[in-house]
């Protein structure tokens, strides 16, 4: 029924009607069919994802898959071994009612305490929807932390939290101090002190933050269309050549700038609206609003379509 051919003296299934057709594999009936013509080339074909069959022992469990985790290659035996799971029946104990199987300590304690972090990471990550590259390099910058044994003495929750925040940084999608507060149980003094701790234990560094690493989230955020965002962008840019805002942070800049485009245009949104989304104060943001207000006629885009002008934008 079917013809083999070699290909880099490796067998290959084809069909004998259309040798050049790519086979698709039905694994829940063990079949390999043509598309072309719906011929069965090869069958009995063994699936070798994970078995979700959930057994009478195992109901328990939250997880019915019986394969185990993927390998870790973070953690010093791979995180590969085997759990004996608790014994139900008579023969599972001996006369004195103790288990005669038990799992040895097959996981060092500095992988347990890796594995532990790892988790922190992979659950903080999830809440503020970052995604899987972000949480591999920050799982990367905690066991090369961990290893040196440099930040001895503060808690690995604090390390992860940093480390977190230096990913996200390096991979181009910051995040500020306040939003991995928010999603850890550090305080934001203490995930400071580790950020500074680890730039010097790695001998790394990290690109300065700009207005515009913020600005797209935050007006996404707000629901502002695309020509608040760019009149948002624009003006925040504007005002840092100008040197309007000195020893201000990019992120009381752009939130000033979002107020601004959003006061002139029919999308409004009120200081503590942009302040709840980027995570400042109001005082915060009339104090950026007032150093760029005098030379807003010069801040915005020439193609902008004002809904109010800029001589009745509030003076705060």
């Amino acid at each position: 029924m079917a013809s083999t051919s070699r290909l880099d003296a490796l067998p290959r299934v084809t069909c004998p009607n259309h040798p050049d057709a790519v086979l698709v594999e039905d694994y829940r009936a063990g079949d390999m069919i043509c598309p072309e013509c719906g011929l069965v080339v090869g069958d009995r074909v063994i699936d070798v994802g994970s078995e979700w069959r959930t057994f009478s022992n195992d109901k328990a469990t939250k997880d019915p898959s019986r394969v185990g985790d993927s390998q870790n290659p973070l953690l010093s035996d791979g995180d590969l071994f085997t759990m004996i799971g608790k014994g139900t029946g008579a023969a599972s104990f001996d006369e004195f009612g103790n288990s005669k199987y038990q799992n040895r300590r097959t996981m060092s304690s500095s992988d347990r305490a890796m594995m532990n972090a790892f988790k922190e990471i992979t659950t903080m990550a999830d809440r503020i929807n970052l995604p899987r590259n972000i949480v591999d390099r920050t799982n990367n910058l905690f066991k090369q932390v961990y290893e040196q044994k440099s930040l001895k003495g503060r808690a690995n929750d604090a390390i992860a939290s940093a480390c977190l925040y230096i990913a996200c940084r390096q991979e181009g999608v910051p995040r500020t101090f306040k939003e991995i507060c928010a999603v850890s149980r550090i305080s934001k003094k203490e995930i400071g002190r580790c950020f500074k701790l680890i730039l010097k234990a790695l001998e790394t560094s990290v690109d300065l933050i700009t207005t515009g690493d913020f600005m797209s989230r935050f007006c996404s955020n707000l629901c502002l269309p695309k020509q608040v965002q760019m009149a948002a962008t624009h003006i925040a840019r504007k005002a840092v050549e100008l040197d309007l805002v000195p020893g201000r942070s990019p992120i009381s800049v752009a939130a000033a700038a979002i107020y601004m485009a959003s006061q002139a245009s029919a999308e409004k949104r009120t200081q503590k609206e942009i302040g709840d989304i980027a995570g400042v104060a109001d005082v915060t943001i009339r104090q950026s609003y007032r150093l760029i207000y005098p030379r807003a006629p010069d801040l915005f885009p020439t193609d902008f379509k004002f809904d109010t002008p800029v001589d009745k934008l509030p003076q705060l």
